[in-house]
């Protein structure tokens, strides 16, 4: 059983289609990406996931449970760790975790425990009792994602978890996220638009553009399905030179930004000099030419023809027993 299945999933808001038969199948204990720029279809796919919204067609399950269907049952399956502060900043550290347990009918025995365990890990133990306004950015991250777990669920939900943290702050929080998901066995659902964060967590991840995936699989298979190293060429010409070096024979893929082409191109280092004299022998004047290894952002730019970018505010997500089904 897949611990998350969707099977032609859509949704449409009036003429929009924000989701475009969607087909997803995660498995237990995975960390699954999902990456796409704004309007993309993550959101919307992720509020279907969590109960949120009404698919208009398709099929979606978590913990093999229909979300239109048994939306009971999967509210009680997941935990959502939002992109906005969903802390209560007037009470401590620990008075948020007692509410959530409260909220989640864990009893009140077992969670003084798991809420212990719970703070020695993201090691905020020794400020659990001080009110949450006076945590740093980062404590207030780790104590959502300790919080989320709580109620011990099947399935986490990660809206760019670490957003406007510094890059110290971030790989501590990876740490968490690596520990807390395996020890539990908890399937966990990423949404990000740090791609070093991407490549880091993610067991697999799909790319989301216009309601579609474009691509799924795990980071290094993604990387590699680029063709080895990629070479950047920066011109005034990108037109020219992407329609024509396709005719050189090493040339794997290309994809043309507005002032620039990405060649993916095996053995790279070996065919750097010939790209540069191919373009001066066809005319094409190049100010830059940079070579290396595929990464996440090459792949998320083949496949949708953009850098990705920093989302804004997503849609607030309102977790468990507080979710009410929206009307038909």
């Amino acid at each position: 059983m897949y611990m998350i299945e969707t099977r032609k999933l859509v949704k449409k808001f009036g003429d929009i289609t924000a989701v475009n038969g969607i087909d997803l199948k995660v498995k237990e204990g995975e960390i699954f990406g999902l990456l796409g720029p704004n309007g993309a279809g993550k959101t919307t796919t992720l509020s279907i996931l969590s109960c949120m919204l009404l698919p208009t067609s398709g099929e979606a399950y978590v913990n093999g449970y229909n979300v239109v269907k048994q939306p009971d049952q999967v509210r009680k399956s997941i935990g959502i760790v939002f992109q906005d502060p969903a802390l209560d900043d007037q009470l401590t550290g620990r008075e948020n975790m007692e509410i959530h347990a409260m909220l989640y009918n864990v009893p009140k025995e077992v969670a003084k425990k798991r809420i212990d365990e719970a703070l020695e890990l993201v090691e905020l133990t020794d400020r659990a009792k001080n009110l949450v306004r006076t945590y740093s950015g980062g404590m207030r991250r780790r104590l959502e994602i300790a919080r989320g777990l709580i109620h011990r669920p099947k399935v986490l939900f990660l809206d760019e978890p670490t957003i406007g943290l510094d890059p110290q702050t971030r790989e501590r929080i990876w740490r968490y996220i690596e520990v807390l998901t395996k020890k539990e066995k908890i399937t966990t659902i990423l949404t990000t638009h740090y791609m070093d964060e991407a490549d880091r967590l993610c067991d697999r991840l799909a790319i989301i553009d216009f309601g579609k995936i474009k691509a799924e699989g795990t980071p290094e298979e993604l990387k590699k399905q680029l063709g080895g190293d990629v070479i950047t060429v920066k011109t005034k010409y990108a037109d020219k030179l992407a329609k024509m070096v396709s005719e050189l024979e090493f040339v794997k893929s290309v994809k043309k930004t507005s002032d620039s082409v990405k060649i993916g191109l095996q053995n790279g280092e070996e065919h750097i000099t010939d790209v540069a004299c191919w373009a001066r022998d066809k005319g094409i004047p190049i100010e830059s030419l940079t070579l290396q290894e595929p990464t996440l952002n090459d792949v998320f730019l083949y496949h949708t023809g953009r850098e990705i970018r920093e989302e804004g505010p997503a849609t607030p997500f309102i977790m468990g027993p507080m979710m009410r089904r929206p009307p038909r």
